[in-house]
C-alpha cells in the first residue's frame, strides 16, 4: 500500500540524516524558494485567481504534497501548463468552477494512486505529450500578452483566436508596460548561467521592474495587496456551493487531474533520470491527490509537480524533501516580511517571467530530434496535440493526439508478413530428413507478426485459394501474440481445410498464443495431435498420414 511506501521513503531518506545533509536541504530550499516566489505569483495572476492564491498554493503544496510525495526531490506548487487550463475555466465557471474542479480532480487522483493505476499514465506517446506541452506554452505567451502590453482586449474561446484578434488591432500599447516586461524578459535571457544559480534571473528581473516602478510611480496595473495569511477570504466553501450543477465541471476535472498526473511523473522521470533515485508514482499521485483536495479549502489552484523548482533543489544539493517543506517556509516569511513590496509588483513584469518561462519549457530537444530525423508519425502526433491544444478544449487535444498516435502505430504493426511455400524436400533432404518427396499437396506458410483485428483481413487473403490443400502448417514462431479476431480467422481457415479433406498443422507456436487457442476451444477442436515444435516435424507428419489427393491422381 501506499502508507508502507512512504515508510520505507522516509526511513531510506532519514535514515542517516545529519546536520551536513540539514545544511544542504536548508541552502537548497532556499534557492528554490527564490525562484518560486516570483512563479507562483505569476502563475497564481495567469490562472485566472489572485497572486496571493499562487503563494498560498505553492505554500501549502510544498508541505502538504511535499511531504507525502513518492520522492525526496520532488517540488510543487502551481505551474504554467495548469494555469492555462484554469483561465479558461474561471472564464467560464468563475473561482468556484477552479476550486470544484480542482477538489474532485484531488480525489481522483488519490484513488489513482491508491488503485496503483499510475503505470497507465506511461502510455501517452512521447510526441502527444510533447505536443500538447508546446501548445501549453502558446497558450501561457498569447494570455500574457495583454499584460504585457499594458491593454485590456475582448476574451476568445481559444487561443488561437486571441492570436488572431491581436492582428486585427484596435488596442493601444502603453509603452511603459512594454518597457517592465521588457527589463524582466532581458534579464531572464542575459543573466549569466553561473549567477544564475545563485540568485534566479526571474526574481532579478522582478526587483528591478519593480523598483522602477516605485521610482516612476507609473501608471500601470500592479498586483495589489497580499493578504498575510493562509486562509484568504475567498476560498472554497463545499457547504455553500451548488452541487446540482456538478457534472458540468466533469471535462475540466478530467483536463486537470490528467495534467496533474502527466507534469507530476513527467517530473519524477526527468528528476530519476538527475538523481538516480527512482519515483513512487502511485504515492506521488496519492500526494497529489490529497494536496489538491485541501488547497481549495484556503483559496488556492491546482497544483503539480514542477520540473524547474525540483531541478533547481537537485541542483543546489538537496537531500529529502525538507527541501520542499523550507522552500515553502521561505515563501511563508516572503508573505508577511515582503508583503507591501510584493504588492508594487508590475502585471507586466509577471507577464515577461511567464512569457520567457512559456519558450522555455517547450521540449527544444525532442521538438529538433524528431523533425531533424523526421518520424513522420511523431511529427504528424506531435502536430495535430499542439493546434488541438490552442484551439480545442485540453482533455480532447490529449485524446485526439493519442487517437493519431494509436491509429498510425496500428497501421505500423497491422500489415502481418505471410509467406506461403510449397515443400521442397531437396532443403529436407540436405537437412536429413527423409520423406516420400512426391506431395505436392503439403503447404508451409511463415507468418511474421501479431494475429489481431488490424491483420486479419490479410490473413484470410492470403489462404483464399487452398485448392489440392492436403495439409497447410501454419510456422506461428514470429507470432507473439493472437486476439479473439485472429481466432476467428484461424477457425475460418481450419473450416474451410476441413470441407476440402485437407488438415491445418501448426509449428512453433508461443505459450501465450497457445493459450489463447486453448481458451478460445481451437486446440481441442483442431486436435492436440497437429502441434508441432518446427516446421519440418510437421511436414514428416503430413507425408506419413498419406495424401487423398495423391491417391486420386494415382488411381486415375
Amino acid at each position: 500500500m501506499p502508507r508502507r511506501s512512504l515508510a520505507r521513503l522516509y526511513r531510506d531518506e532519514f535514515g542517516n540524516y545529519s546536520i551536513a545533509k540539514f545544511q544542504q536541504d536548508l541552502l537548497a530550499g532556499l534557492t528554490v524558494a527564490a525562484v518560486a516566489l516570483p512563479l507562483a505569483l505569476a502563475f497564481g495572476v495567469a490562472s485566472g485567481a489572485s497572486a496571493a492564491a499562487g503563494l498560498v498554493t505553492a505554500i501549502l503544496a510544498g508541505i502538504i504534497i511535499g511531504g507525502l510525495s513518492g520522492a525526496p526531490y520532488q517540488i510543487s506548487g502551481p505551474t504554467g501548463a495548469m494555469s492555462a487550463v484554469l483561465i479558461v475555466l474561471v472564464q467560464k465557471y468563475g473561482l468556484d468552477g477552479i476550486w470544484v474542479a480542482g477538489m474532485i480532480s484531488g480525489v481522483l487522483l488519490l484513488l489513482i494512486g491508491l488503485l496503483k493505476l499510475g503505470r497507465f499514465i506511461a502510455f501517452i506517446p512521447s510526441a502527444v505529450i510533447t505536443g500538447f506541452t508546446s501548445g501549453i506554452a502558446l497558450i501561457i505567451f498569447i494570455g500574457q500578452v495583454d499584460n504585457f502590453l499594458g491593454v485590456s482586449t475582448p476574451g476568445q474561446d481559444a487561443a488561437l483566436f486571441k492570436l488572431l484578434a491581436y492582428f486585427r488591432g484596435g488596442f493601444v500599447p502603453d509603452w511603459h508596460a512594454i518597457l517592465l516586461g521588457l527589463v524582466v524578459i532581458l534579464t531572464m535571457l542575459f543573466w549569466p548561467k553561473k549567477l544564475n544559480s545563485r540568485f534566479p534571473a526571474s526574481l532579478l528581473g522582478i526587483i528591478l521592474a519593480t523598483a522602477m516602478n516605485m521610482i516612476f510611480n507609473w501608471p500601470v496595473k500592479e498586483i495589489g495587496a497580499i493578504p498575510q495569511t493562509l486562509l484568504l477570504a475567498e476560498r472554497f466553501n463545499p457547504l455553500a456551493f451548488d452541487w446540482s450543477h456538478v457534472l458540468n465541471y466533469v471535462n475540466p476535472v478530467l483536463t486537470i487531474t490528467a495534467l496533474s498526473a502527466i507534469e507530476s511523473l513527467l517530473c519524477g522521470a526527468v528528476a530519476s533520470n538527475m538523481t538516480g533515485i527512482r519515483l513512487q508514482a502511485n504515492q506521488e499521485l496519492v500526494g497529489q491527490g490529497i494536496g489538491n483536495i485541501l488547497i481549495p479549502l484556503f483559496g488556492g489552484v491546482p497544483a503539480t509537480a514542477a520540473i524547474a523548482r525540483s531541478s533547481v533543489g537537485i541542483k543546489s544539493g538537496g537531500q529529502t524533501r525538507l527541501v520542499s517543506i523550507i522552500h515553502a517556509v521561505g515563501l511563508l516569511l516572503s508573505m508577511f516580511l515582503l508583503a507591501p513590496v510584493m504588492a508594487r509588483i508590475p502585471l507586466a513584469a509577471l507577464a515577461g517571467v511567464l512569457m520567457v518561462t512559456a519558450v522555455r519549457m517547450n521540449e527544444w530537444h525532442a521538438i529538433r530530434f524528431m523533425f531533424a530525423k523526421m518520424f513522420k508519425t511523431d511529427v504528424i502526433s506531435f502536430l495535430v496535440t499542439m493546434l488541438a491544444t490552442i484551439t480545442l478544449d485540453l482533455t480532447q487535444a490529449i485524446l485526439i493526439g493519442s487517437l493519431v498516435s494509436g491509429a498510425v502505430f496500428l497501421n505500423k504493426i497491422a500489415g502481418i508478413e505471410i509467406d506461403v511455400q510449397d515443400v521442397d524436400p531437396e532443403k529436407l533432404k540436405a537437412k536429413g530428413i527423409e520423406t516420400a518427396g512426391t506431395c505436392g499437396h503439403v503447404r508451409v506458410a511463415f507468418l511474421t507478426g501479431p494475429l489481431f483485428f488490424a491483420a486479419s483481413g490479410q490473413f484470410n487473403e492470403a489462404f483464399a485459394n487452398l485448392n489440392e490443400t492436403h495439409a497447410l502448417i501454419l510456422s506461428m514462431r514470429g507470432v507473439p501474440l493472437i486476439d479473439t479476431s485472429g481466432l476467428e480467422a484461424i477457425r475460418h481457415l481450419y473450416d474451410r481445410l476441413q470441407r476440402v479433406g485437407g488438415t491445418l498443422m501448426f509449428a512453433g507456436m508461443h505459450e501465450n498464443a497457445r493459450a489463447m487457442l486453448d481458451r478460445g476451444g481451437l486446440t481441442e477442436k483442431i486436435g492436440a495431435e497437429n502441434f508441432f515444435w518446427s516446421s519440418d516435424q510437421a511436414i514428416v507428419e503430413a507425408e506419413r498420414r498419406g495424401c487423398k489427393f495423391c491417391a486420386v491422381s494415382k488411381s486415375s
